[in-house]
Protein backbone atom coordinates (compact mmCIF):
# COMPACT_ATOMS: atom_id res chain seq x y z
CA UNK A 1 0.00 0.00 0.00
CA UNK A 2 0.71 3.24 -0.58
CA UNK A 3 2.85 5.39 2.20
CA UNK A 4 0.90 8.24 3.48
CA UNK A 5 3.98 9.45 5.81
CA UNK A 6 5.13 12.94 4.54
CA UNK A 7 7.96 12.97 1.78
CA UNK A 8 10.84 15.40 1.36
CA UNK A 9 9.81 15.63 -2.84
CA UNK A 10 12.76 17.14 -4.86
CA UNK A 11 10.61 18.97 -6.82
CA UNK A 12 9.13 22.09 -5.87
CA UNK A 13 5.56 23.04 -4.30
CA UNK A 14 3.88 24.50 -7.48
CA UNK A 15 5.75 21.40 -10.14
CA UNK A 16 2.98 20.11 -11.79
CA UNK A 17 0.99 23.59 -12.20
CA UNK A 18 0.28 26.65 -15.02
CA UNK A 19 0.24 29.74 -13.43
CA UNK A 20 -0.81 33.17 -15.88
CA UNK A 21 0.90 36.01 -14.92
CA UNK A 22 -0.86 39.48 -15.99
CA UNK A 23 2.09 42.16 -15.09
CA UNK A 24 4.15 44.32 -17.12
CA UNK A 25 5.72 45.53 -14.17
CA UNK A 26 8.21 43.10 -12.55
CA UNK A 27 6.57 40.08 -14.62
CA UNK A 28 10.23 38.52 -14.56
CA UNK A 29 10.92 38.88 -10.95
CA UNK A 30 7.88 36.78 -10.21
CA UNK A 31 8.09 34.66 -13.21
CA UNK A 32 11.13 33.85 -11.63
CA UNK A 33 9.64 33.30 -8.23
CA UNK A 34 7.03 30.88 -9.45
CA UNK A 35 9.38 28.88 -11.69
CA UNK A 36 11.91 28.68 -8.67
CA UNK A 37 8.77 26.45 -6.82
CA UNK A 38 8.23 24.35 -9.92
CA UNK A 39 5.94 25.77 -11.88
CA UNK A 40 5.23 26.29 -15.54
CA UNK A 41 4.83 29.83 -16.57
CA UNK A 42 2.61 31.74 -18.94
CA UNK A 43 3.13 35.49 -19.23
CA UNK A 44 0.78 37.60 -20.63
CA UNK A 45 1.14 41.19 -19.66
CA UNK A 46 -2.15 43.21 -19.51
CA UNK A 47 -1.09 46.61 -19.96
CA UNK A 48 1.85 48.66 -20.76
CA UNK A 49 3.14 51.78 -19.26
CA UNK A 50 3.10 54.96 -20.62
CA UNK A 51 6.59 56.21 -19.56
CA UNK A 52 6.74 59.12 -17.13
CA UNK A 53 8.95 61.52 -19.27
CA UNK A 54 6.94 61.51 -21.91
CA UNK A 55 3.18 62.24 -19.94
CA UNK A 56 2.24 65.85 -20.94
CA UNK A 57 -0.63 65.22 -17.72
CA UNK A 58 2.11 64.89 -15.13
CA UNK A 59 4.43 67.36 -16.22
CA UNK A 60 1.41 69.90 -15.84
CA UNK A 61 0.74 68.30 -12.53
CA UNK A 62 4.36 69.22 -11.58
CA UNK A 63 4.38 72.43 -12.09
CA UNK A 64 0.87 72.96 -10.83
CA UNK A 65 2.47 71.86 -7.33
CA UNK A 66 5.46 73.67 -7.50
CA UNK A 67 3.57 76.63 -8.77
CA UNK A 68 1.01 76.56 -6.07
CA UNK A 69 1.86 74.39 -2.87
CA UNK A 70 -0.60 71.96 -1.59
CA UNK A 71 -1.39 71.39 1.97
CA UNK A 72 -0.92 67.52 2.05
CA UNK A 73 0.23 65.06 -0.58
CA UNK A 74 -0.71 61.62 -0.62
CA UNK A 75 2.34 58.79 -2.01
CA UNK A 76 0.44 56.12 -2.80
CA UNK A 77 3.55 53.46 -4.60
CA UNK A 78 6.75 53.73 -4.44
CA UNK A 79 8.08 53.36 -8.60
CA UNK A 80 5.30 56.07 -8.99
CA UNK A 81 7.16 58.66 -6.55
CA UNK A 82 10.75 57.79 -7.32
CA UNK A 83 9.42 57.77 -11.06
CA UNK A 84 7.86 61.33 -10.24
CA UNK A 85 11.02 62.59 -9.02
CA UNK A 86 13.37 61.20 -11.71
CA UNK A 87 10.86 62.67 -14.09
CA UNK A 88 11.03 66.16 -12.71
CA UNK A 89 14.89 66.16 -12.86
CA UNK A 90 14.60 65.36 -16.59
CA UNK A 91 12.48 68.23 -16.94
CA UNK A 92 15.01 70.62 -15.09
CA UNK A 93 12.23 70.76 -12.17
CA UNK A 94 13.22 67.70 -9.50
CA UNK A 95 14.59 70.58 -7.00
CA UNK A 96 11.55 72.76 -6.90
CA UNK A 97 9.58 70.09 -6.62
CA UNK A 98 11.37 68.67 -3.44
CA UNK A 99 11.80 71.81 -1.91
CA UNK A 100 7.91 72.39 -2.67
CA UNK A 101 6.99 69.23 -1.13
CA UNK A 102 9.58 69.98 2.40
CA UNK A 103 6.39 72.33 2.84
CA UNK A 104 3.77 69.72 2.75
CA UNK A 105 2.56 67.23 5.04
CA UNK A 106 3.18 63.84 3.42
CA UNK A 107 1.07 60.60 3.83
CA UNK A 108 2.45 57.32 2.28
CA UNK A 109 -0.07 54.53 1.91
CA UNK A 110 3.21 51.94 3.31
CA UNK A 111 6.71 51.15 4.08
CA UNK A 112 8.34 50.92 -0.03
CA UNK A 113 6.63 54.52 -0.87
CA UNK A 114 7.91 55.99 2.91
CA UNK A 115 11.11 54.40 1.99
CA UNK A 116 10.69 56.44 -1.85
CA UNK A 117 9.99 59.38 0.15
CA UNK A 118 12.64 59.60 2.62
CA UNK A 119 15.42 58.59 -0.33
CA UNK A 120 14.09 61.50 -1.95
CA UNK A 121 15.40 63.34 1.24
CA UNK A 122 11.79 64.22 2.73
CA UNK A 123 9.66 63.08 5.30
CA UNK A 124 6.14 61.43 5.91
CA UNK A 125 3.78 62.30 8.27
CA UNK A 126 2.16 58.99 8.75
CA UNK A 127 1.50 56.04 7.16
CA UNK A 128 -1.46 53.09 7.89
CA UNK A 129 0.03 49.73 9.25
CA UNK A 130 -2.86 48.13 6.89
CA UNK A 131 -1.04 49.38 3.48
CA UNK A 132 -4.88 50.88 2.87
CA UNK A 133 -6.04 53.39 1.28
CA UNK A 134 -9.49 53.45 2.87
CA UNK A 135 -7.55 53.63 5.94
CA UNK A 136 -5.87 56.88 4.60
CA UNK A 137 -9.06 58.25 3.63
CA UNK A 138 -10.65 57.62 6.64
CA UNK A 139 -8.00 59.37 8.75
CA UNK A 140 -7.95 62.67 6.29
CA UNK A 141 -12.30 62.75 6.45
CA UNK A 142 -11.66 62.34 9.87
CA UNK A 143 -9.17 65.26 10.69
CA UNK A 144 -11.21 67.34 8.26
CA UNK A 145 -10.55 68.49 4.49
CA UNK A 146 -12.61 71.03 3.80
CA UNK A 147 -10.58 73.95 2.12
CA UNK A 148 -7.73 72.26 1.72
CA UNK A 149 -5.79 71.16 -1.33
CA UNK A 150 -4.26 67.77 -1.59
CA UNK A 151 -2.00 66.55 -4.26
CA UNK A 152 -2.68 62.49 -4.73
CA UNK A 153 -0.18 60.29 -6.31
CA UNK A 154 -2.68 58.52 -8.85
CA UNK A 155 -1.39 54.66 -9.81
CA UNK A 156 -2.31 54.09 -13.40
CA UNK A 157 -6.17 54.24 -12.70
CA UNK A 158 -8.54 56.11 -10.40
CA UNK A 159 -8.45 55.56 -6.86
CA UNK A 160 -12.07 54.41 -6.49
CA UNK A 161 -13.97 56.78 -4.19
CA UNK A 162 -10.91 58.08 -2.59
CA UNK A 163 -10.79 61.85 -5.60
CA UNK A 164 -14.51 62.12 -5.16
CA UNK A 165 -14.81 61.43 -1.08
CA UNK A 166 -12.30 64.18 -1.00
CA UNK A 167 -13.99 66.39 -2.76
CA UNK A 168 -17.48 65.76 -1.36
CA UNK A 169 -16.02 66.64 2.02
CA UNK A 170 -14.60 69.81 0.58
CA UNK A 171 -11.27 69.72 -0.54
CA UNK A 172 -9.38 70.87 -3.86
CA UNK A 173 -7.44 67.40 -5.19
CA UNK A 174 -5.00 67.85 -7.66
CA UNK A 175 -4.43 64.04 -9.46
CA UNK A 176 -1.06 63.44 -10.05
CA UNK A 177 -0.79 61.06 -12.86
CA UNK A 178 2.39 59.26 -12.03
CA UNK A 179 2.30 56.48 -14.92
CA UNK A 180 -0.61 55.61 -17.28
CA UNK A 181 -1.65 51.99 -17.90
CA UNK A 182 -2.36 51.29 -21.90
CA UNK A 183 -3.52 48.67 -23.86
CA UNK A 184 -0.63 45.93 -24.76
CA UNK A 185 0.50 46.47 -27.77
CA UNK A 186 0.33 43.05 -28.80
CA UNK A 187 -2.42 41.33 -28.11
CA UNK A 188 -2.00 38.17 -28.45
CA UNK A 189 -0.34 37.04 -25.43
CA UNK A 190 -3.14 38.08 -23.64
CA UNK A 191 -5.79 36.62 -25.69
CA UNK A 192 -3.77 32.94 -25.38
CA UNK A 193 -4.27 33.74 -22.11
CA UNK A 194 -8.09 34.15 -21.91
CA UNK A 195 -7.81 30.96 -24.29
CA UNK A 196 -5.84 29.06 -22.06
CA UNK A 197 -8.30 30.07 -18.63
CA UNK A 198 -11.55 29.00 -20.52
CA UNK A 199 -9.96 25.82 -21.64
CA UNK A 200 -9.01 25.35 -17.86
CA UNK A 201 -5.02 24.70 -19.03
CA UNK A 202 -4.44 26.93 -16.62
CA UNK A 203 -4.54 26.52 -12.98
CA UNK A 204 -3.93 30.24 -11.52
CA UNK A 205 -3.39 33.49 -12.78
CA UNK A 206 -2.24 36.31 -10.74
CA UNK A 207 -2.80 39.81 -10.98
CA UNK A 208 -0.75 42.71 -9.49
CA UNK A 209 -2.92 45.28 -10.01
CA UNK A 210 -6.43 46.47 -10.69
CA UNK A 211 -5.74 47.87 -14.64
CA UNK A 212 -4.26 44.28 -15.42
CA UNK A 213 -7.61 42.87 -13.71
CA UNK A 214 -9.66 45.36 -15.72
CA UNK A 215 -7.72 44.66 -19.10
CA UNK A 216 -8.20 40.87 -19.15
CA UNK A 217 -11.61 41.27 -18.25
CA UNK A 218 -12.27 43.90 -20.92
CA UNK A 219 -10.12 41.55 -23.48
CA UNK A 220 -12.40 38.99 -22.76
CA UNK A 221 -15.87 41.01 -23.34
CA UNK A 222 -14.63 41.97 -26.54
CA UNK A 223 -14.00 38.50 -27.77
CA UNK A 224 -17.46 37.73 -26.46
CA UNK A 225 -15.73 35.31 -23.64
CA UNK A 226 -16.51 36.93 -20.44
CA UNK A 227 -19.18 34.43 -19.33
CA UNK A 228 -16.64 31.64 -19.80
CA UNK A 229 -13.92 33.33 -18.44
CA UNK A 230 -16.01 34.15 -15.21
CA UNK A 231 -16.96 30.75 -14.98
CA UNK A 232 -13.50 29.51 -15.12
CA UNK A 233 -12.51 31.58 -12.52
CA UNK A 234 -15.68 30.39 -10.63
CA UNK A 235 -14.70 26.76 -10.37
CA UNK A 236 -11.26 25.70 -12.35
CA UNK A 237 -8.71 28.45 -12.20
CA UNK A 238 -7.78 30.36 -9.17
CA UNK A 239 -7.91 34.00 -9.47
CA UNK A 240 -4.64 35.40 -6.76
CA UNK A 241 -4.04 39.21 -6.47
CA UNK A 242 -1.42 40.45 -4.15
CA UNK A 243 -4.04 42.49 -2.43
CA UNK A 244 -7.60 44.20 -2.35
CA UNK A 245 -7.66 47.09 -4.22
CA UNK A 246 -6.41 44.65 -6.79
CA UNK A 247 -8.94 42.34 -6.56
CA UNK A 248 -11.97 45.00 -7.05
CA UNK A 249 -12.67 44.67 -11.10
CA UNK A 250 -12.93 40.58 -10.10
CA UNK A 251 -14.91 41.21 -7.35
CA UNK A 252 -17.32 43.45 -9.24
CA UNK A 253 -17.83 40.82 -11.64
CA UNK A 254 -18.61 38.26 -9.16
CA UNK A 255 -15.11 36.17 -8.76
CA UNK A 256 -13.81 35.42 -5.20
CA UNK A 257 -9.90 35.52 -5.49
CA UNK A 258 -7.45 35.08 -2.77
CA UNK A 259 -4.43 37.13 -1.65
CA UNK A 260 -1.80 36.99 0.50
CA UNK A 261 -2.04 38.42 4.31
CA UNK A 262 0.83 40.97 3.63
CA UNK A 263 0.63 42.77 -0.20
CA UNK A 264 3.51 41.67 -2.42
CA UNK A 265 4.80 39.52 -4.96
CA UNK A 266 6.83 36.68 -1.79
CA UNK A 267 3.80 36.23 -0.18
CA UNK A 268 1.54 36.17 -3.25
CA UNK A 269 3.48 33.28 -4.26
CA UNK A 270 3.54 31.49 -0.69
CA UNK A 271 -0.07 31.68 -1.17
CA UNK A 272 0.14 29.72 -4.24
CA UNK A 273 2.15 27.21 -3.03
CA UNK A 274 -0.46 26.54 -0.42
CA UNK A 275 -3.69 27.02 -2.35
CA UNK A 276 -2.69 24.79 -5.30
CA UNK A 277 -1.73 21.58 -3.81
CA UNK A 278 -4.43 21.66 -1.56
CA UNK A 279 -6.80 22.08 -4.31
CA UNK A 280 -5.01 18.76 -6.21
CA UNK A 281 -7.20 15.87 -6.35
CA UNK A 282 -5.32 12.69 -4.69
CA UNK A 283 -6.44 8.96 -4.52
CA UNK A 284 -5.42 5.83 -3.26
CA UNK A 285 -4.93 3.90 -6.68
CA UNK A 286 -3.39 0.25 -6.61
CA UNK A 287 -1.66 0.85 -4.36
CA UNK A 288 0.30 4.08 -5.08
CA UNK A 289 -0.84 7.64 -3.98
CA UNK A 290 -2.18 9.66 -6.88
CA UNK A 291 -2.06 13.52 -6.83
CA UNK A 292 -3.12 15.08 -9.96
CA UNK A 293 -1.95 18.07 -10.76
CA UNK A 294 -2.71 20.62 -13.63
CA UNK A 295 0.54 19.20 -16.36
CA UNK A 296 1.26 16.16 -14.10
CA UNK A 297 0.59 13.58 -11.91
CA UNK A 298 2.56 12.65 -8.29
CA UNK A 299 2.78 8.99 -8.08
CA UNK A 300 4.18 8.48 -4.28
CA UNK A 301 5.71 11.52 -4.73
CA UNK A 302 7.07 11.10 -7.59
CA UNK A 303 6.47 14.16 -10.24
CA UNK A 304 5.39 12.36 -13.83
CA UNK A 305 4.81 15.06 -16.46
CA UNK A 306 1.69 14.16 -18.57
CA UNK A 307 0.59 14.87 -22.32
CA UNK A 308 -2.37 17.00 -22.04
CA UNK A 309 -4.23 14.09 -24.32
CA UNK A 310 -3.49 12.26 -21.19
CA UNK A 311 -4.45 14.66 -18.09
CA UNK A 312 -7.76 14.52 -20.12
CA UNK A 313 -8.35 11.15 -19.66
CA UNK A 314 -7.66 10.92 -16.03
CA UNK A 315 -9.45 13.91 -15.45
CA UNK A 316 -12.72 12.04 -16.61
CA UNK A 317 -11.18 8.71 -15.09
CA UNK A 318 -10.77 10.93 -11.59
CA UNK A 319 -14.57 11.95 -11.68
CA UNK A 320 -15.42 8.63 -10.76
CA UNK A 321 -12.93 6.78 -9.23
CA UNK A 322 -13.48 2.93 -9.29
CA UNK A 323 -16.06 3.34 -11.84
CA UNK A 324 -16.16 2.26 -15.38
CA UNK A 325 -15.74 5.22 -17.81
CA UNK A 326 -16.92 4.12 -21.57
CA UNK A 327 -14.74 5.07 -24.51
CA UNK A 328 -17.38 6.97 -25.74
CA UNK A 329 -17.35 9.16 -23.00
CA UNK A 330 -13.18 9.10 -22.95
CA UNK A 331 -13.98 10.43 -26.02
CA UNK A 332 -15.33 13.33 -25.85
CA UNK A 333 -13.25 14.30 -22.85
CA UNK A 334 -10.32 14.44 -25.43
CA UNK A 335 -9.50 17.55 -27.09
CA UNK A 336 -10.56 17.60 -31.07
CA UNK A 337 -10.67 13.91 -30.75
CA UNK A 338 -13.25 13.54 -33.54
CA UNK A 339 -15.30 10.36 -33.28
CA UNK A 340 -12.71 7.17 -33.25
CA UNK A 341 -12.16 5.82 -30.23
CA UNK A 342 -8.98 4.51 -31.39
CA UNK A 343 -7.70 7.65 -30.15
CA UNK A 344 -9.00 6.59 -26.89
CA UNK A 345 -6.78 3.61 -26.87
CA UNK A 346 -3.27 5.77 -28.29
CA UNK A 347 -3.76 8.19 -25.54
CA UNK A 348 -4.73 5.70 -22.61
CA UNK A 349 -1.41 4.05 -23.82
CA UNK A 350 0.95 6.99 -23.48
CA UNK A 351 -1.01 8.02 -20.33
CA UNK A 352 0.02 4.75 -18.78
CA UNK A 353 3.66 4.79 -19.75
CA UNK A 354 3.66 8.33 -18.50
CA UNK A 355 2.11 7.46 -14.97
CA UNK A 356 4.83 4.82 -15.33
CA UNK A 357 2.57 2.30 -13.56
CA UNK A 358 0.60 0.31 -15.88
CA UNK A 359 -2.00 -0.92 -13.28
CA UNK A 360 -3.56 2.11 -12.28
CA UNK A 361 -5.78 2.07 -14.73
CA UNK A 362 -7.58 -0.57 -15.58
CA UNK A 363 -9.11 -2.04 -18.72
CA UNK A 364 -12.52 -3.61 -18.60
CA UNK A 365 -13.40 -5.36 -22.02
CA UNK A 366 -16.00 -3.70 -24.05
CA UNK A 367 -17.14 -1.65 -21.10
CA UNK A 368 -13.92 1.10 -20.89
CA UNK A 369 -11.60 1.79 -18.30
CA UNK A 370 -11.59 2.03 -14.48
CA UNK A 371 -9.15 4.05 -11.71
CA UNK A 372 -7.91 0.87 -9.98
CA UNK A 373 -9.28 2.48 -6.70
CA UNK A 374 -8.15 0.59 -3.04
CA UNK A 375 -10.69 -1.24 -2.03
CA UNK A 376 -9.96 0.03 1.91
CA UNK A 377 -11.34 3.37 -0.35
CA UNK A 378 -14.50 2.13 -1.91
CA UNK A 379 -17.37 2.93 0.59
CA UNK A 380 -15.78 6.62 0.88
CA UNK A 381 -16.02 7.61 -2.87
CA UNK A 382 -19.10 4.94 -3.76
CA UNK A 383 -21.00 7.76 -1.17
CA UNK A 384 -18.74 11.16 -2.80
CA UNK A 385 -20.44 9.61 -6.52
Amino acid sequence: MYDEREQSPEHGPLAGFTVGVTAARRADELGALLERRGAAVLHAPALRIVPLSDDSELLAATKEIIGRAPDIAVATTAIGFRGWVEAADGWGLGEDLLERLREVRILARGPKVKGAIRAAGLNEEWSPASESMAEVLDRLLEEGVDGLRIAVQLHGEPLPGFVESLRAAGAEVVGVPVYRWLPPEDIGPVDRLVDAVVARTLDAVTFTSAPAAASLLSRAEERGLADDLLAAFGHDVLPACVGPVTALPLQARGVDTVQPERFRLGPLVQLLCRELPARARTLPVAGHRVEIRGHAVLVDGELRPVPPAGMSLLGALARKPGWVVSRAELLRALPGAGRDEHAVETAMARLRTALGAPKLIQTVVKRGYRLALDPAADTKYDAAV
